[in-house]
């Protein structure tokens, strides 16, 4: 029997709308995530591939704000068996103030943070702040890291390491070759639960990846399976196309 990855689920909050984002995240949840990555909708993304661009500015023009970001994860997090992290960007937290974000988000239930352009040592103090709130900081890395930078962040002692599987963008499809499954390994090897994300959309990947990490990140094809539902789609059916699109994600063969 191979090992068996878990899923953390990639949901936009407020995509299409705050009523049908929870009702999505419920949808997955109920198809079997073991973890939701909520992601709190930013202006001007690093990482983001279009399919998530396009979502977090439909968040925005459908009224998004932090406040109200926080309001619907403490409502997501209340009523979920399983854990939800946030997921946003660096200036979200500098606006707000990173101690004061640490401690909303812990507040509202959140398990941890996911915040890509903020890695220790450079991290502005938010790797302490979520000690301080009990949260999880979790970094973000991606292929070709020196052995030098992984062993800096290694030395947080992270529970959680987030590794995209290429570099770029989300969005695409990744090939999975065998330089990135001794990246995993590399990964593996400081003793933290490893997270993988970026261009998951089929079950084969899932069965391929599954061996070499805890935990596979899936985002945008779950946003895309909301982007091709028709504009009037009830939250009924949000929270139907969700569950089953990580259904079939999840099946296996083995």
């Amino acid at each position: 029997m191979k090992h068996k990855a878990s899923i953390m689920a990639h949901c936009v909050a407020y995509f299409p709308d705050e009523e049908r984002s929870m009702a999505a995240a419920r949808g997955l949840i109920r198809g079997g995530a073991e973890f939701i990555e909520v992601q709190l909708p930013f202006s001007d993304p690093m990482a983001d591939g279009p399919a998530i661009q396009s979502a977090c500015q439909s968040a925005l023009e459908s009224g998004f704000t932090v406040d109200k970001g926080l309001q619907w994860t403490a409502e997501l997090a209340a009523a979920s068996p399983v854990p939800v992290f946030i997921m946003s960007y660096g200036n979200l937290l500098f606006r707000r103030g990173i101690e004061r974000f640490c401690r909303e988000a812990a507040e509202a239930g959140a398990a941890g943070l996911i915040v890509p352009d903020l890695l220790p040592p450079q991290d502005e103090g938010l790797y302490a702040a979520c000690r301080e709130a009990g949260m999880a900081a979790v970094p973000v890395i991606s292929p070709g890291i020196s052995d030098k930078r992984l062993a800096t962040i290694a030395a947080e002692r992270p529970k959680y390491l987030y590794t995209t599987l290429r570099s770029g963008i989300t969005g695409s499809r990744t090939e999975v070759r065998s330089e990135q499954l001794q990246h995993l390994q590399c990964c593996r090897a400081t003793g933290a639960n490893v997270l993988a994300g970026f261009g998951i959309d089929s079950r084969e990947q899932v069965e391929a990846l599954g061996p070499h990490v805890d935990t596979l990140v899936v985002g945008s094809h779950f946003v895309k399976a909301l982007i091709g539902l028709d504009g009037a789609a009830t939250p009924e059916e949000c929270d139907q196309v969700l569950q089953t699109s990580i259904e079939n994600l999840r099946r296996r063969t083995f």
